[in-house]
């Protein structure tokens, strides 16, 4: 019966169209967030994370869902939904954003861009049955009193992130598109390899680096292409994870959930000056007494550590042993050689140089506060 049912929880899990393309390159296929996706490759997780920093790595990340609004009041509704200035973003631009609940929580992190005639938003992977519902509940609200947006989530797109110093190189050999005028956060259409893809200068490794969506039944065809570079390597899970965290960058289910604020996982810069005044979008009451009475009890820390990395549920302690935080993310950096954590501390811990303490398998460690990213990022912010 056990083995039944393990049978059963595979079968459920779903696959991108790039599915065959890992298990050929000798990818480890593992079950995350409903689907199942390739941890590593044969060459390991720490030289992945490497080349990445050196050359180029190509993730598949089609497991994200991208979701186009459009209707004429998309940009007053999608205002709603989370804390950007949506008012005042260009066209091509990209604005990383947080969706938030009542209570001021964070419903999931995603990046809104103003593609001209609609706005693109990418939700997290398995987030469909949470977020579009979300989406819907308070599109019906909205259109009650004669408002006008229409929602269609992109079900028959891939996505695949190429991200690293050779990644612009590698997409002039496959497009004609001019990279000098795309800064950071940025989008167009293109045609790459011959099939035309949207493309935002984008990821979430704190290198320079695209994301790239196209129809599914093109997934293979361009991720072929791309990989014909000598300077690309395929990249699992473990060494995206490792790369983010050096990055500073959180991941959903980890270091943000329902229950913390903007202003608790220290994401000011996602609360736009422009909102900060008024509000009006879902918890702003909770949110901006957080932000302009500093009366957030916790806050989001990086923390270098000694021994063993601190992970998920390790306890942080104070200097006289007592339990001030707990851990979020962790893992051992390949760049700077050692232990690196995320996590949540008391309020008035949090500044950086803090001495703390970190509780790994009932032995404790020492930790200090450290302002991330742990690394420098290399974003693209024009010539």
């Amino acid at each position: 019966l056990p083995r039944r049912r393990a049978i059963m929880a595979a079968a459920a899990l779903r696959r991108t169209a790039l599915f065959d393309f890992h298990v050929a390159r000798g990818g480890k296929m593992v079950p995350f967030a409903g689907w199942e996706m390739p941890v590593q490759y044969k060459e390991g997780i720490i030289p992945s994370h490497l080349h990445t920093r050196e050359k180029a790595g190509l993730f598949d990340v089609s497991h994200m869902l991208g979701v186009k609004f459009t209707g004429k009041d998309r940009v007053e509704f999608m205002e709603k939904m989370c804390p950007s200035d949506l008012q005042n973003l260009p066209p091509s631009m990209g604005s990383l954003s947080v969706l938030t609940n009542e209570q001021g929580g964070i419903i999931d992190d995603c990046i809104v861009t103003n593609r001209g005639d609609d706005l693109y938003t990418v939700i997290n992977a398995g987030h469909e049955d949470k977020d579009l519902p979300h989406f819907e509940k308070h599109m019906a609200e909205f259109t009650k009193g004669g408002k006008e947006v229409f929602m269609e989530p992109l079900t028959g797109n891939g996505l695949l992130a190429l991200q690293g110093p050779k990644a612009v190189n590698i997409m002039k050999s496959l497009t004609s598109h001019n990279f000098d005028a795309m800064k950071f956060m940025s989008g167009a259409e293109m045609e790459v390899a011959g099939h035309e893809c949207f493309v935002t200068r984008s990821g979430y490794t704190g290198e320079d680096g695209f994301e790239i969506a196209f129809k599914k039944e093109e997934s293979e065809s361009i991720a072929k292409a791309i990989c014909a570079h000598e300077d690309v390597m395929t990249i699992g899970l473990g060494a995206r994870d490792s790369l983010r965290l050096e990055a500073g960058l959180c991941l959903y289910g980890n270091d943000l959930d329902d229950t913390t604020t903007p202003v608790e996982a220290s994401l000011l810069f996602v609360i736009a000056k422009a909102r900060r005044a008024n509000g009006g979008f879902i918890g702003d009451s909770i949110i901006l007494e957080q932000l302009n009475n500093k009366s957030a009890q916790r806050k989001r820390v990086g923390l270098l550590c000694e021994g063993a990395p601190a992970r998920n549920g390790a306890d942080i302690l104070d200097m006289d042993g007592n339990k001030v935080g707990v851990v979020t993310s962790g893992a051992h950096s390949p760049c700077l050689k050692k232990p690196m954590s995320m996590g949540y501390v008391t309020t008035g811990l949090n500044k950086a140089g803090t001495e703390l303490q970190v509780k790994v398998r009932n032995k404790v460690s020492k930790a200090v506060v450290t302002k991330m990213p742990f690394v420098p990022s290399n974003y693209y912010r024009g010539a």
